[in-house]
């Protein structure tokens, strides 16, 4: 409530759109204005305009002005020129309605790695103000009835003809609207109200525990798509910096794999913020986009809920910080974990000792090699990240940072009951026995064609993942079509050091190849150079096809009648059969191909008809060459 002080008037102009839709195409600020009224004299006693220069993506028509680090500074300078001290709890901002700061300033900072002063932090939106305080005076008994104000003004404008106060008629255009504020924030003084609804911004992204038995507001929770594989919940709430995210708030979403999919549910405190969360569609992170849909509270609770008192009671400790650790040795102890954090360079303490400790356990109680770990405070956080890859005994440990959220998941799949082995990727193993498993490839996995809009990368090491492969190649990345990651096993399911990946162009495939031929790939404490040639479709189908070229061999990619085949020279000319599972969109945990080995003799119970006729036995061919397996993400 501010009934003396300072208030200042604040508005924001950016190179984009304006109005409700202000802040929603991510262009820069070019432009900001203040005025600054003394409450009790109710007077203007200073105003400043800033030309703000875009620093992302100048442009000719906007050079002038300073960088907005710079304009930050120096109203900050001008307010304390005033002797007005800026951080009192009497000085508070005031903007028309919530993008000025919400959508606009804080986004921007956050991204240019600017700190903003902390009362910025703080301040009352005008439209709120204004509905607050005229509709109590026309529900006032002892004051005389006037017309009731408009329910939700969308303009300055409807406010002043409300008011009946002329708008600002003066020659600076761009001043005009902060003129217009100022009007509207003196009549509301004048008319015996104070600023009582004040807006703040969470800074903080606070973690929380929650039940699959709580009630969530399914109008407060969106879905983020195609997050950067390492986002963790602090860079999600980053992203959504500015609006303010509930406690525990942000649930990454796993593969059946248990890996991050690139995808998460976000609750947010009210649906005014979840709108305005609507509004980043397709904003970025880096160089890639992100997608914002709605989603419901039941997708959050799917997500993020917890069914375990183990988790409620590890989660509960207070830890600022959770660090998922992947890899460890089965037999592997808490005291383990301890000296692994303690010893060497920077060492940290985990909180509780081993208590802070959670190894992830499978319903029969054996271990996943995984296990989360807690820590007292943010500090903390880079000295127990910078262990990965580290050691313990002869394993190496790969670390991330975690949510309550993922700790909640990970332990509620952990403890389900699986009716197959093969019901998920990561229990997937080659078929043997000669059982073969019933898939179809469909066209749009692998391509085809002489368009040179691929590469092959050799020389991988064994060990290598998707997500090292996203790394080696870096910027390009983000050319990678859904689906175009396909790692080459052999039919013992052991890694061919083999990868093709499918571009957007043959542009992309070229400069790839160019930039990342014989270029090193880290991996642990090791480096290896990596071979990237540019290829076509039919280069890359005729190696994963086990060698059939495409001139001989029908068309594997498009439904056929059945899905076994029998390879040359014992059967028809066709390629061997494969099975794929399929994932929204990269870059994801992997998925499988497999090429499956034959024995002898041996009957294949089922093979389901592609195009959902009956199962149909076959027998297995009397011999069979070595086929490759390979992996798509």
């Amino acid at each position: 409530m501010i009934s003396g002080g300072w208030v200042c008037a604040l508005h924001v102009r950016t190179a984009g759109l304006g109005g409700a839709a202000l802040g929603s195409d991510e262009e820069e600020i070019v432009y900001l204005a203040y005025v600054v009224i003394d409450v009790l004299t109710n007077q203007v006693i200073g105003q400043r305009e800033f030309a703000v220069r875009p620093t992302r993506r100048p442009s000719e028509e906007i050079q002038t002005g300073q960088p907005l680090e710079i304009v930050i500074e120096r109203f900050d300078e001008f307010v304390r020129s005033l002797n007005v001290d800026p951080h009192s709890p009497l000085f508070r901002l005031v903007t028309d309605g919530q993008p000025p700061l919400r959508q606009c300033l804080f986004p921007e900072a956050c991204s240019k790695e600017i700190n903003l002063p902390s009362y910025y932090a703080r301040f009352h939106d005008l439209r709120k103000e204004f509905v607050r305080a005229y509709t109590l005076r026309a529900v006032a008994p002892a004051a005389p009835q006037p017309p009731p104000p408009p329910d939700h003004p969308n303009t300055l404008m409807d406010m002043l003809n409300y008011l009946g106060v002329a708008p600002y008629s003066g020659e600076n255009f761009y001043a005009a609207e902060v003129q217009d504020m100022t009007a509207i924030i003196q009549r509301i003084i004048s008319d015996g109200f104070r600023l009582e609804l004040p807006e703040t911004i969470d800074l903080v992204l606070e973690t929380g525990i929650c039940s699959k038995d709580d009630e969530i507001d399914g109008n407060c929770i969106v879905r983020a798509r195609g997050l950067p594989w390492q986002s963790s919940d602090q860079d999600i709430a980053k992203f959504f910096r500015g609006l303010n995210v509930a406690k525990g708030g942000v649930a990454l979403c796993l593969s059946p794999q248990g890996r991050r999919n690139g995808e998460a549910l976000v609750r947010f405190v009210t649906q005014e913020h979840r709108d305005m969360a609507l509004k980043r569609h397709k904003h970025h992170i880096g160089p890639r986009y992100i997608e914002v849909y709605r989603a419901s509270g039941e997708d959050f609770l799917s997500v993020a809920g917890g069914a375990t008192c183990e988790a409620a009671a590890f989660l509960s400790r207070g830890a600022q910080v959770i660090v998922r650790m992947r890899g460890l040795p089965y037999d592997a102890t808490a005291q383990q974990v301890l000296e692994f954090f303690s010893t060497g360079e920077d060492p940290v303490q985990v909180l509780d000792g081993a208590e802070g400790v959670l190894f992830v356990r499978r319903a029969d109680g054996r271990a996943t090699g995984d296990a989360f770990v807690l820590f007292a405070k943010e500090d903390d956080a880079p000295k127990a990240l910078s262990r990965h890859r580290n050691l313990i005994g002869a394993r190496y440990i790969e670390l991330f940072r975690s949510t309550t959220a993922e700790v909640q998941q990970v332990l509620n799949r952990s403890l389900e009951t699986r009716t197959s082995a093969a019901s998920t990727p990561s229990t997937a193993t080659a078929p043997s026995e000669g059982l073969l498993p019933v898939a179809l490839v469909p066209q749009h996995v692998i391509t085809s064609g002489t368009a040179k809009d691929c590469v092959r990368l050799r020389g991988l090491p064994y060990e290598a993942q998707v997500e090292h492969i996203l790394t080696f190649l870096d910027e390009f990345a983000k050319n990678i079509v859904v689906q175009g990651v396909h790692m080459v096993y052999n039919a013992q399911g052991h890694p061919s050091g083999e990868a093709f990946i499918q571009m957007d162009s043959e542009t992309s495939a070229y400069l790839c190849a160019q930039q990342k031929h014989h270029r090193y790939m880290t991996f642990g404490k090791k480096q290896r150079y990596i071979e990237v040639f540019q290829c076509s479709g039919d280069d890359m189908n005729m190696v994963l096809t086990g060698g059939v070229t495409p001139a001989t061999s029908p068309k594997v990619l498009s439904p056929g009648p059945l899905t076994y085949y029998y390879p040359p020279p014992m059967g028809p000319t066709l390629p061997p059969p494969l099975v794929y599972w399929g994932y929204p969109t990269p870059p994801v945990s992997p998925a499988h191909y497999y090429h499956p080995p034959h024995h002898p003799q041996t009957m294949i119970p089922e093979v389901v008809s592609v195009s959902g006729g009956s199962p149909i036995p076959i027998p297995a061919p009397a011999a069979c060459p070595e086929w490759p397996i390979y992996m798509v993400n």
